[in-house]
């Protein structure tokens, strides 16, 4: 039996979003003008995003995914393209391949940092390949020096997926800003929420532009822009095949009060993701995340990795049951935890359909199977941080007397 050295009774979530009365003003906005679908309150939610970023300008859209889509139709990829995409993320950064007929090659990472192997990359690179999406996974930019170089060598694209990334930076540049495409998400979990919803940057006027018109059915003139003409009555010309990944004013005003708090949200997980960095340093068998010298670290979430010894493949089962037996005494102790995220590469539908087994790509396995995420809000209190610090240790005691 675990023992019951911290209690049960502190419910402590992995995540909360931040809304205060700004947030309820904001929204209440467009509904009294009655002007509820993308308009005005997009606009300035796409203009206040671009500038926190350093981007020229950015289209909202109705999530990173289709932000994401959006990026590779704009480019016309299509049916016998190829685009690397590391295994390791969420399922999103390869369906969006799919969804343009393309075929995603999942690709290893390095489990120091859970983000795509430059070397694997490398090596996946065919005369099919059209572009490169590596994914700033939970706040840490991928080495984007060895990527970009690639894709300069071989004429690539780069999509960035920084879904997880605002506040996150390489060498100095925003992620998001430093390949053609950048994508963002804004849901719940994330630092900056409108409930659902992402942002696409690019570094071409012309990309910007046709993403704008495709996530709007292909429309070149928004509805918005329409009914202020004079000739508002006649619908806009559609030149191109479209989707309907629109965000909602709602979510446009909610998301320009959000862009507000941004920086003291972002300081305050900051400053939570380095007291569990120093108060967790003296357990062995969780190595907490790595911070390399190029990136800075936004902590989207705090991901750690159970290794209580070396991983390998032979020794993986042994340490997932463990890992998953530390998880659940959290969970008992009204501590929740999560996996990182999933190895795409092992979800029934990649395998079936691409023919990939688990252990083609062992780190990304391994990263699933031995993640821990902590949790991390801004509202954090020390009292809720040191109880999951405790359960932590707690958990580390009751390992050595089972030993």
């Amino acid at each position: 039996m675990w023992s019951d050295d911290c209690g049960g009774a502190v419910q402590i979530p992995i995540t909360k979003p931040w809304f205060d009365d700004d947030d309820f003003a904001a929204i209440r906005r467009p509904l009294e003008t009655g002007w509820v679908v993308q308009g005005p309150y997009v606009r300035q939610f796409e203009q206040r995003f671009a500038a926190f970023t350093g981007a020229a300008d950015g289209v909202a859209c109705s999530s990173c995914t289709t932000g994401l889509h959006l990026a590779l139709a704009a480019l016309g990829l299509g049916p016998g393209d190829e685009v690397i995409v590391p295994s390791f993320t969420w399922v999103a950064s390869a369906n969006a391949a799919v969804y343009c007929g393309a075929t995603p090659i999942l690709v290893d990472i390095d489990l120091a940092t859970f983000n795509v192997d430059p070397d694997a990359i490398e090596a996946a690179i065919t005369s099919k390949t059209k572009a490169i999406m590596p994914v700033h996974l939970f706040g840490l930019a991928a080495d984007m020096d060895p990527i970009m170089a690639l894709a300069e060598e071989h004429g690539l694209a780069v999509i960035e997926d920084a879904a997880c990334g605002l506040g996150s930076r390489h060498r100095g540049r925003h992620v998001g800003t430093i390949g053609d495409f950048g994508a963002f998400s804004f849901h719940p979990r994330k630092a900056v929420t409108t409930g659902e919803g992402g942002m696409l940057l690019a570094r071409e006027t012309r990309h910007i532009d046709r993403a704008r018109v495709m996530r709007d059915h292909g429309a070149s003139r928004s509805d918005h822009a329409r009914h202020q003409d004079a000739d508002g009555f006649l619908l806009s010309p559609f030149a191109e095949l479209g989707y309907n990944y629109r965000m909602t004013d709602i979510q446009g005003a909610l998301g320009t009060t959000q862009m507000k708090k941004a920086p003291a949200v972002l300081e305050q997980r900051i400053a939570r993701a380095r007291r569990y960095d120093e108060k967790l340093a003296s357990l062995g068998w969780l190595r907490t995340p790595a911070a390399p010298e190029y990136a800075t670290h936004s902590y989207q979430s705090y991901v750690c990795l159970f290794a209580p010894e070396a991983p390998t493949l032979d020794g993986l089962p042994k340490l997932h049951a463990a890992r998953n037996r530390v998880m659940r005494f959290a969970a008992e102790r009204g501590v929740a935890t999560r996996q990182g995220t999933h190895a795409v590469h092992g979800l029934g539908y990649y395998a079936r359909r691409f023919g990939y087994a688990p252990d083609d790509l062992p780190r990304s396995l391994m990263a699933e199977q031995l993640s821990i995420t902590l949790p991390l809000y801004p509202q954090m209190t020390d009292e809720e941080q040191d109880h999951v610090i405790a359960v932590l240790k707690a958990a580390s005691d009751r390992g050595r007397r089972s030993a």
